[in-house]
């Protein structure tokens, strides 16, 4: 955790966390900031935790049903907004021709063929592998893989530049070397806990391969992040952790 901050400041960043990764209701807290990137994986358990709570509650109807509830409740608690970044990093990235063209696409509301298939084939995925993990009882992994997949996106932010030079990534900021590292230590510990040591690391190992080779796609076809990158950056790790965990421990 961030050294030398008081615990009410340590609590704004907690508030500033749900604040930009949620759409729940918060009392009054700080601006967003990129001190606050050490909480993410606490926005990624508390959404996974609520999330999997209403795929439980839902079991009795079946395995897919239930982790169809939970795609649908993470989107409802986050405003579809990495889904969001995931369909528009997917037009941009392979629709443009120049780097101001993706740009402009990634911007723009509207949803091409690449979006819809990104969406398509990464949300089948997690479906698959929330199916599994929950026919074997494996709840928890919900929590891990919401802790974990918040990770790369505090990463890429302190590795890349933003591309765009302005929009919601380039106002929270690049955040130090310190909060990065807590994010880290909070996720992979939680995993440690919920799932094992060995499952959490072959999980989060798994999860850097499609975040690294995102990284590189953008930073040579649009010059480094985006909101957009991050997100889609938050999908594909949850999509390769939940992989993950169903190879270790469903």
């Amino acid at each position: 955790m961030p050294t030398k901050r008081d615990p009410m400041t340590l609590a704004q960043d907690i508030l500033a966390a749900f604040g930009l990764l949620t759409r729940l209701p918060l009392p009054p807290h700080r601006p967003v900031g990129a001190a606050a990137a050490w909480a993410w994986p606490i926005v990624g358990m508390v959404v996974g935790g609520l999330a999997g709570l209403a795929g439980w509650v839902t079991q009795g109807l079946g395995a897919g049903v239930a982790a169809g509830v939970v795609l649908a409740t993470q989107a409802m608690l986050t405003g579809a907004m990495h889904e969001d970044g995931l369909a528009d990093t997917a037009d941009g990235l392979w629709g443009g021709w120049t780097r101001e063209r993706r740009l402009a696409i990634m911007k723009d509301s509207h949803i091409g063929s690449y979006g819809v298939l990104a969406l398509l084939l990464v949300t089948l995925v997690r479906w698959s592998a929330l199916t599994a993990l929950i026919a074997g009882g494996q709840w928890a992994a919900v929590i891990v893989a919401g802790a974990l997949s918040r990770v790369p996106m505090a990463v890429l932010m302190a590795l890349m530049p933003n591309a765009r030079r302005s929009g919601l990534s380039q106002a929270v900021g690049r955040p130090a070397f310190g909060p990065v590292m807590t994010a880290m230590v909070l996720a992979l510990g939680a995993g440690t806990l919920l799932v094992g040591p060995v499952a959490t690391l072959q999980a989060a190992l798994l999860a850097a391969l499609p975040c690294a080779a995102l990284a590189l796609v953008a930073r040579a076809k649009i010059g480094g992040q985006t909101g957009d990158i991050l997100g889609a950056a938050q999908q594909l790790a949850e999509a390769a952790v939940l992989a993950a965990l169903v190879a270790s421990i469903a």
